[in-house]
C-alpha cells in the first residue's frame, strides 16, 4: 500500500459496523492502518465479527451500543465517541428500510427510517464534525444508496432519506472543505445483505436485477473497501461532497 492510502494512526468510528456493508468497511479500514470504533444497536462487548478482523488487522477495536431511531441515544453515543479522543473519520453506515407500497407506507415507518438513515446522521456529523473542523482536518463519510439518484419501488421512506444523505453530504462539504474536512458518499449498488435479502428472494426482481447490471453480478460488502480507503486517506484531499456509486455499472447503464 502507498503511503497515500496509509491509514495508521487514524481513529475511525464506523456505524452499523455489525454486519455487512458497515463490517466490510471497517475490516478495509483497519487494514488501511486505522484503529476502529464499530457502533451498532446490537454490537456485542466483546467476541463480534467486526472486532476479530479489526484485531486480526493488528487495529485496536472499541465496541459502542447505540440505536439511531433514538435521538436522545445518539448524543449519548456523540458524547461517548468524544471521549474517546479526536475522530479522524467518520463512516455514517447505519441505516434501515421498510417496504411497503406508498399508499399503505405509514407514518411509524416514515419516521422511523428517516430517523436512522437521514436525521440521526445529521446530528452524529454535526457533533463529530465541530471537533474536525476544530482541527481543521478530518473525513466524512456517508453510505448514500442508488435511490440518492432513482426511486425505486416500495420504499418511499428509504428513496427520501437517501436523497436527503446526497444532500447533507454536499451541504456539509460546502461549508467544511475550507476547513480541511472532507466530507463525501459512497452509493453501493445492488449488494447481497440482509437490506437486499426480500429483493433477492424474488426470482423476477432478482433476475431483473442481474440482467441490467453490466457487471453481472450482485455487488458483495467487501465491494465497497476500496472506496472507503480512498475517501479516507489521504488520496481524496481534493474530493469534496461527491456521491461515489459502487455499483457495477448501474448507473451507467
Amino acid at each position: 500500500m502507498t503511503s497515500m492510502f496509509d491509514l495508521s494512526g487514524r481513529t475511525a468510528v464506523v456505524t452499523g459496523a455489525r454486519r455487512g456493508i458497515g463490517l466490510a468497511m471497517a475490516e478495509a479500514l483497519a487494514g488501511a492502518g486505522a484503529d476502529v470504533v464499530g457502533v451498532s444497536a446490537q454490537l456485542e462487548s466483546n467476541g463480534s465479527e467486526v472486532e476479530r478482523r479489526v484485531r486480526a488487522a493488528g487495529r485496536r477495536f472499541t465496541a459502542l451500543r447505540a440505536d439511531l431511531a433514538d435521538r436522545a441515544a445518539v448524543h449519548r453515543l456523540a458524547r461517548d465517541i468524544t471521549a474517546l479522543g479526536p475522530v479522524d473519520i467518520l463512516v455514517n453506515n447505519g441505516g434501515t428500510i421498510a417496504r411497503a407500497p406508498a399508499a399503505e407506507h405509514s407514518d411509524e415507518m416514515w419516521d422511523r427510517v428517516i430517523e436512522v438513515n437521514l436525521s440521526s446522521q445529521f446530528v452524529l456529523s454535526r457533533e463529530i464534525g465541530r471537533t474536525m473542523v476544530e482541527r481543521g482536518q478530518g473525513k466524512v463519510i456517508f453510505t448514500a444508496s442508488l435511490l440518492s439518484f432513482q426511486g425505486g419501488i416500495t420504499v418511499p421512506g428509504y428513496a427520501a432519506s437517501k436523497s436527503g444523505v446526497a444532500g447533507l453530504t454536499r451541504a456539509l462539504a460546502n461549508e467544511w472543505a475550507a476547513h480541511g474536512v472532507n466530507v463525501n458518499a459512497i452509493a453501493p449498488g445492488y449488494i447481497a445483505t440482509d437490506n437486499t435479502q426480500a429483493l433477492r428472494d424474488d426470482p423476477d426482481r432478482a433476475q431483473a436485477i442481474v440482467t441490467r447490471i453490466p457487471a453481472g453480478r450482485w455487488g458483495r460488502a467487501d465491494d465497497l473497501g476500496g472506496a472507503t480507503v480512498f475517501l479516507a486517506s489521504a488520496a481524496s484531499d481534493y474530493v469534496n461532497g461527491i456521491v461515489l456509486p459502487v455499483d457495477g455499472g448501474w448507473l451507467g447503464r
